[in-house]
């Protein structure tokens, strides 16, 4: 009887290695997205003078310049505190921007290393929207410069701006993921994107009011450019870090299913191409 009981309650064998495979996998592939964003960021500052300030000083340089024209030649400067609605809708446009862009091609650049060594291809567009990441985190050093100059005080609503770049995050990845595996196979999207990117950024209210939306003549317009996704991360982002109020449940409501499609999807048609990946590459 008692052989019985220790015989039932000892682990199995199986099941315990099991268990340390996984666990050691998960380690090799977070030492190599840990490694790929060392690389990254030691080659982009590698011969830059500045380093890492330059992550300071462009958005701040393009705050100024876009301030300036659409302040006095387009008279955007009723816009409340618009210097600094201009720098948080570039610098959240330009995480979109950059990790989406440079993910598309990840697979792509990747190839010498996928030709010779067995691992996870999903790391590579998930590093690139790490990386994009780690330049906003410095970014943000520019958004307290210019929160200090407008004499905007943080308020405790500013807790959700995480929330909200952490939604953006998994809306990144998942974009990233589809369209690296798609760029594998039809090249010429890589030139539909940044065509597509440029559209995008224009029809969202980056650097002119999102008042001026409703004036758009045509209803099924405006409602596509409410349901743009980078319209309510950017319109949340602003109304916790600027207008010290909570996202719009509504809103935040629509980021989340865009980001949870755009995952799905991301994920559904990359696992189903991986393995011709190195066929095309």
């Amino acid at each position: 009887m008692a052989e019985q009981t220790q015989s039932t309650s000892a682990p199995s064998p199986v099941s315990t290695s099991q268990e340390s495979t996984w666990y050691q996998g998960r380690q090799k592939d977070l030492f190599i997205l840990k490694q790929l964003v060392s690389k990254d960021f030691k080659l982009k500052y590698r011969r830059s003078v500045l380093g890492v300030v330059w992550s300071v000083l462009n958005p701040l340089l393009m705050m100024i310049v876009m301030s300036l024209v659409f302040s006095f030649f387009l008279r955007y400067d009723n816009i409340q505190h618009y210097p600094l609605y201009l720098i948080v809708g570039n610098i959240i446009w330009s995480v979109f921007n950059d990790s989406t862009s440079v993910g598309m091609l990840s697979i792509i650049d990747a190839a010498p290393l996928l030709k010779k060594v067995k691992v996870k291809k999903a790391i590579f567009p998930v590093e690139k929207v790490l990386f994009s990441l780690v330049n906003f985190l410095f970014s943000l050093i520019a958004v307290l410069i210019v929160m200090l100059w407008e004499g905007v005080a943080p308020t405790p609503y500013m807790a959700f701006a995480p929330l909200i770049l952490l939604i953006l995050m998994v809306f990144c990845v998942g974009l990233s993921l589809l369209l690296s595996a798609l760029a594998v196979f039809f090249r010429d999207l890589v030139h539909l994107w940044s065509v597509l990117l440029m559209a995008w950024m224009y029809a969202t209210p980056i650097f002119w009011p999102a008042s001026m939306m409703d004036q758009v003549p045509y209803r099924v317009v405006r409602g596509l450019m409410k349901a743009n996704p980078m319209y309510g991360f950017i319109t949340m982002m602003r109304d916790t870090v600027i207008y010290g109020s909570a996202p719009d449940p509504a809103m935040l409501l629509n980021c989340v299913f865009w980001a949870a499609v755009s995952l799905l999807l991301g994920l559904v048609v990359f696992r189903h191409n991986q393995r011709r990946f190195i066929l095309f590459i």
